[in-house]
C-alpha cells in the first residue's frame, strides 16, 4: 500500500500530512455529461423547464458543490479554492449537457477531487431540476481530464479511452 497515501503502514485510513509540501498554483479540469431525449433538451434550450433556469442552478451548484467537497469525501483537506468554473454547454448530438469544471487554488494539495465535485454536482442539479419530465436521464463520463501544480507536475487525460 506504499503508493496509496491514504492509508498508513498497518492499513488504516488517514488524512495525507501536507504541512512539508510547497505551496504552489494548482488546477484542475473535470468534465461531465448528461444524456436525455431530446424533448427534455428542449426544456433547457428553450427554457420552458418548470423549475427555471436550468443551467443557471447547476452552474451556481457546480460552485457551492467544489467548496464544499471536504465535508463530502471523508479525507479531503478543506482548501482556499481562489476559483471555479463551470461551463455547461447543450449538446444536441448526445443529446444532452457537456459539464466542465475548473477549480484553482494556490495551496499544499491539489483541487482535483473539487474540479471532480463540481462536475457531478452540476450534473445531478440538472437531473434535479428535469427528473419530472425524464427519469431515465443518465449521468456520464465523470472525469479528471487536466491537473497542474504540485510534485507531479502536469496530468493531462487521455481522451482516446
Amino acid at each position: 500500500m506504499a503508493d496509496l497515501t491514504h492509508f498508513d503502514e498497518a492499513g488504516n485510513a488517514h488524512m495525507v500530512d501536507v504541512s512539508g509540501k510547497a505551496v504552489t498554483d494548482r488546477l484542475a479540469v473535470a468534465e461531465a455529461a448528461i444524456k436525455m431525449q431530446p424533448e427534455t433538451l428542449g426544456h433547457i434550450t428553450q427554457g420552458t423547464a418548470k423549475k427555471g433556469d436550468v443551467l443557471g442552478v447547476a452552474r451556481l451548484a457546480g460552485i457551492m458543490g467544489a467548496k464544499k467537497t471536504s465535508d463530502l469525501i471523508p479525507l479531503c483537506h478543506p482548501l482556499p479554492i481562489t476559483k471555479v468554473t463551470l461551463d455547461l454547454t447543450p449538446d444536441d448530438t448526445l443529446p444532452g449537457v457537456r459539464i466542465t469544471a475548473t477549480v484553482k487554488t494556490s495551496g499544499q494539495t491539489g483541487v482535483e477531487m473539487e474540479a471532480l465535485t463540481a462536475a457531478s454536482t452540476a450534473a445531478l442539479t440538472i437531473y434535479d431540476m428535469l427528473k419530472a419530465s425524464e427519469k431515465g436521464m443518465q449521468i456520464v463520463n465523470i472525469q479528471l481530464v487536466r491537473k497542474e501544480g504540485g510534485k507531479s507536475g502536469v496530468y493531462t487525460a487521455d481522451k482516446a479511452r
